[in-house]
């Protein structure tokens, strides 16, 4: 992050001006840098401690139609587990449009969908049943942005009849374990972006296929258990209480932001939700 004050560069000793270096976090200390020397922030190293990071959890991803939540459909899902096997969806769109600009991004026409998907509420279905038996067994389920995932599947079920997942359980849906708000919450001063590749980078952890259900739920599930591996105290956590942090997490940083936007941006109108997963 930037400097906010004038200060002295930690590594060279040059003078820096407010905002033409860089601070990093040291224990309690910040320390700044000039902006040649400002270090890439690096995550700290693996342990070899046990938590919910060796267990049994599987990564989710789906592609869908759009970015809001509200509107997008289905397109493909994957589901992929610690042991390497994965279980993939490819939705028949039926009367409905894939916009091309979401083609663009992950790549699958209306075309393939019409020849090579099932109908969307078999594919519901089955996506639902397995999650739900996934998270009623206490095995945790990584989703990058779980809101969104989660949002978009919630309201075809819906659209299909299908009973929502959310209703399926006792309780909302836990244990989730999303890096991403994750990220945000014990790291919340990196600055960067926050992307799955970008994270995936951060984190030393393998991405291929990006922009594909399988490729990025089997990212998101390595970066789920990189991020275990490297922070003992948040692997220390029982998967209901992570999945408890991870909430208030969201709450603080919408509110955060919220905030922000209020002081900087008068009149933009924007309300951010920090529901978090659902």
């Amino acid at each position: 992050m930037r400097n906010r004050y004038p200060g002295t560069c930690r590594s060279c000793g040059a003078k820096v001006a407010a905002r033409a270096g860089g601070l990093v976090r040291d224990g309690r200390r910040w320390l700044t840098y000039c902006a040649e020397h400002t270090p890439a922030p690096a995550p700290p190293p693996r342990g070899e401690h046990p938590g919910w990071h060796g267990g049994e959890l599987a990564g989710f991803d789906c592609e869908t139609s759009a970015r809001d939540p509200r509107t997008a459909f289905l397109v493909s899902a994957a589901l992929v587990d610690t042991s390497g096997a994965t279980r993939t969806w490819l939705v028949h769109p039926g009367e409905r449009e894939i916009p091309e600009e979401a083609i663009a991004v992950h790549g699958i026409t209306n075309e393939r969908a019409r020849d090579e998907g099932v109908p969307a509420p078999q594919a519901l279905s089955e996506i639902a049943d397995i999650l739900t038996d996934h998270l009623r067994a206490g095995r945790g389920l990584a989703i990058f942005n779980a809101p969104y995932d989660l949002r978009v599947l919630d309201g075809e079920l819906r659209r299909c009849g299908i009973q929502p997942l959310e209703s399926r359980l006792t309780r909302a849906p836990s244990p989730i374990v999303d890096p991403l708000v994750i990220d945000r919450g014990i790291d919340p001063y990196r600055s960067g972006p926050r992307n799955l590749g970008a994270m995936c980078d951060h984190y030393g952890v393998g991405l291929v296929d990006a922009h594909t259900a399988d490729g990025d739920a089997a990212a998101c599930l390595s970066l789920a258990r990189e991020i275990g591996a490297r922070y003992p105290d948040l692997a220390g956590l029982e998967l209901a209480e992570l999945h408890e942090r991870q909430v208030a997490w969201a709450a603080d940083r919408a509110r955060d932001r919220q905030t922000w936007l209020d002081n900087n941006r008068p009149g933009h109108g924007t309300v951010v939700d920090g529901t978090w997963p659902y």
